[in-house]
């Protein structure tokens, strides 16, 4: 039974840093891609950073690029994103994403972790 399990959400002030972990269990993930995703309130879920498995290349959204960096540790089954310089609009729900396989639509999610950046 594949687990995605994200921690490292919390409360922090404009500018400041935090750095989001997903535990994974249950698969075989050093191949596939993992990603992330926020949603804030009233809004639609959007893309925020992945990582492929089989080269580690890595994808942001524009909103974030320069600022959050998404990583892997395949020892550990575990994907992180590193967040800095936040802005109170990155408030939101943050969920991590696998594909089954080296490409494809992301089939599994974990249950999701709060973000709040204060002004």
């Amino acid at each position: 039974q594949v687990q995605l399990v994200e921690s490292g959400g919390g409360l922090v002030q404009a500018g400041g840093s935090l750095r989001l972990s997903c535990a994974a269990s249950g698969g075989t993930f050093s191949s596939y891609v993992m990603g992330w995703f926020r949603q804030a309130p009233g809004k639609e879920r959007e893309f925020v950073a992945a990582i492929r498995g089989i080269d580690s290349s890595t994808y942001y959204a524009d909103s974030v690029k320069g600022r959050f960096t998404i990583s892997r540790d395949n020892a550990k089954n575990t994907v992180y994103l590193q967040m800095n310089s936040l802005k109170p609009e990155d408030t939101a729900i943050y969920y991590c994403a696998s594909t089954r396989g080296a490409t494809g639509t992301y089939y599994y999610w974990g249950q999701g972790t709060q973000v709040t950046v204060s002004s």
